[in-house]
């Protein structure tokens, strides 16, 4: 299982505009072949972090989704309202207490 997670900073006056693109687009991701899980957070501190964190099957899920027409729509929209880069990491879990 690939436990992925994206931190995107976005334009302050964005952030509805990002919660609507994904609203719009999460049903269709956690129906995507592959993807188990996925929830939004926002930093406690910093109100226009926003990350979301999927758990995925397997990497080549994973990638099959990044090369999806649905990916590359919801990205289009969603990288036009960022502040800064946005940065994503694929894990593994290691240990479950």
């Amino acid at each position: 299982m690939i436990i992925r997670i994206v931190r995107m900073t976005f334009q302050e006056d964005k952030i509805e505009d990002f919660l609507k693109v994904f609203n719009n687009s999460k049903q269709y991701i956690r129906a995507f072949a592959g993807c188990q899980h996925l929830e939004l957070l926002r930093d406690k501190n910093t109100p226009n972090i926003l990350m979301t964190y999927s758990y995925w099957n397997s990497e080549d899920d994973l990638n099959t989704y990044r090369d999806s027409e649905l990916f590359k729509t919801t990205w289009a929209a969603t990288k036009v309202l960022f502040a800064d880069k946005p940065v994503a990491f694929s894990s593994e879990r290691v240990e479950v207490v």
